[in-house]
């Protein structure tokens, strides 16, 4: 996935004189193509996540669409402040594109673990979240916040996660997007990042003998509740897949936008528990 993006960064970075990677001091063996191509619009921060949320905020406010690329922690906790005053106040173009979140660092140990963040991100009212679950899914989320600049939060895989979708979808904010479609399905799962895979092999398996239909949402965000209430409707039941803490997660936002709309739609949800294991709500 994160091949992925770093091409459609290029591609798009041909047409786009305005489009700026920063780096914390990592990501070689990925970014490589993008420095060789635009050296003057590729910058190494260092290890100073602070500094490189102030710099991609003074590039924006000139008029730059600016990608700040780091481990998944460190853009978002370490540097909430800068985030939350300078950028999304502002409603600057830059989008903080995490790489590997959930438990992809899981060698590295908690603190690489990104289990908390969308919890952090989802707080920022003008912030758009994006969390593809395939290499397709990325370039559909790229191509979207070039087309509509505004502050964002990017979260990639970094498994060699492989494609899904037959080609390039067409995203949108709060949109379900369908990856299996069952003849008289009264219920859902609809999982957000990269845990689309691990939904759609447990699908694949039936663990459950009556028809389910299967979403991702690669796109939501604090401004995406109004549109769940149609989306939820369609159901008796859905189950929201994320490998994030069940509190401030994915699946919570959706009961939030569920409680809003006054949705009597039931709402599970599988997460990651704090040993890591995956939990899930009755």
């Amino acid at each position: 996935m994160r091949d992925a993006f770093i091409d459609e960064l290029c591609r798009q970075a041909e047409q786009r004189s305005n489009v700026i990677l920063i780096v914390g001091d990592l990501g070689y063996s990925v970014v490589e193509p993008f420095a060789a191509r635009f050296p003057d619009r590729f910058f190494n921060a260092g290890v100073a996540e602070q500094n490189m949320l102030g710099l991609a905020a003074g590039m924006a406010s000139e008029g730059c669409h600016v990608f700040a690329y780091s481990i998944a922690n460190f853009p978002t906790f370490r540097c909430a402040e800068q985030f939350r005053n300078d950028v999304d106040y502002h409603q600057l173009a830059v989008t903080v594109v995490a790489v590997g979140g959930g438990l992809a660092y899981g060698n590295l140990g908690y603190s690489h673990h990104a289990v908390q963040d969308f919890g952090l991100m989802r707080l920022f009212p003008q912030t758009l979240i994006a969390a593809p679950g395939d290499p397709l899914e990325a370039r559909a989320c790229l191509r979207y916040l070039l087309d509509h600049p505004q502050p964002s939060y990017f979260r990639l895989g970094k498994a060699g996660e492989v494609a899904v979708h037959p080609e390039v979808p067409s995203v949108a904010p709060g949109q379900w997007l369908q990856v299996v479609a069952e003849r008289g399905a009264a219920s859902a799962r609809l999982s957000t990042g990269t845990m689309l895979h691990r939904t759609l092999a447990s699908h694949r398996e039936r663990d459950t003998p009556l028809p389910e239909d299967l979403f991702t949402m690669p796109l939501w965000g604090a401004g995406c509740k109004d549109s769940q209430a149609a989306q939820l409707a369609r159901y008796g039941c859905v189950e929201t897949w994320e490998d994030h803490y069940l509190d401030g997660g994915f699946g919570s936002w959706l009961r939030e936008a569920a409680a809003l709309s006054g949705s009597p739609t039931r709402i599970r949800s599988r997460f990651l528990r704090p040993d890591q294991t995956l939990g899930h709500t009755a």
